[in-house]
């Protein structure tokens, strides 16, 4: 199945693009997205407990089920002033 993650803020400077198209087995998880993200980066798991994660614009958990053509948003802490 095909599925779109979308990077924002820090994510986005961390690995220097806004979006990917993955390609995953049926039966992924958000964490199974996470999972290969941070094999590209292994400092993107000290991330895991404070960022939040949407799909198809619905707050989400790591242990959310995937489906073709979903889209993932990792969001991580905002600060602002």
């Amino acid at each position: 199945m095909n599925v779109k993650v979308k990077f924002f803020a820090v994510f986005h400077e961390m690995f220097s693009r806004r979006e990917e198209n993955m390609e995953l087995p049926e039966g992924s998880t958000v964490m199974d997205i996470l999972k290969c993200i941070e094999s590209e980066k292994p400092e993107f798991a000290d991330y895991y407990d404070i960022m939040q994660i949407a799909v198809n614009w619905e707050y989400a958990t790591r242990n959310a089920l995937l489906k073709n053509d979903d889209e993932v948003a990792l969001i991580p802490p905002v600060t602002g002033g």
